[in-house]
């Protein structure tokens, strides 16, 4: 009976949790097409407190108030562009989940690809070693009849 009460408390916490986690949509859309824009916005926008969260999915306040932003510039009729340079100009290119390839960016673009060549040229190179040792240790031919005659005078 104890389990059960237990358990029954435990899904209560957990669902309320996750309902707190979701963000509240409040904004209604007239139009499909802007409503998308809108999705797309808040999802290729990062949340400049949360750090790992897009707009869509964060809580914070200033996450609201950016959704409420990128509303009302949709109804304002601004491009995704305008909105996003909007945003770029004020929070800078951290606000962007998919941040322009630059100067800046070049390690957070092409760093990964360079540490796994890096990763690929140090494995090669390893397994060389170790293949060009393995050939060190066998014996030659000549090397192998002499420890073969030495075996046998022993015998």
């Amino acid at each position: 009976m104890l389990t059960r009460l237990l358990c029954l408390i435990a899904l209560l916490f957990i669902g309320a949790t996750s309902v707190l986690a979701m963000p509240s949509q409040t904004q209604a859309f007239d139009d499909p097409v802007m409503e998308k824009r809108y999705q797309s916005l808040i999802k290729e926008l990062r949340c400049p407190k949360c750090q790992n969260q897009n707009l869509a999915d964060s809580n914070s306040q200033i996450a609201v108030d950016l959704r409420n932003e990128v509303y009302d510039m949709l109804n304002q009729g601004k491009a995704d562009m305008e909105i996003t340079s909007y945003m770029v100009d004020r929070y800078g290119e951290f606000v962007l989940y998919r941040p322009k390839v630059n100067q800046l960016t070049y390690i957070l673009w092409f760093g990964p690809a360079v540490i796994l060549f890096i990763g690929v040229v140090i494995v090669v190179i390893a397994a060389r070693r170790k293949a060009a040792s393995k050939k060190e240790l066998s014996l030659s031919a000549e090397q192998q009849q002499q420890l073969d005659e030495i075996l046998k005078e022993k015998d």
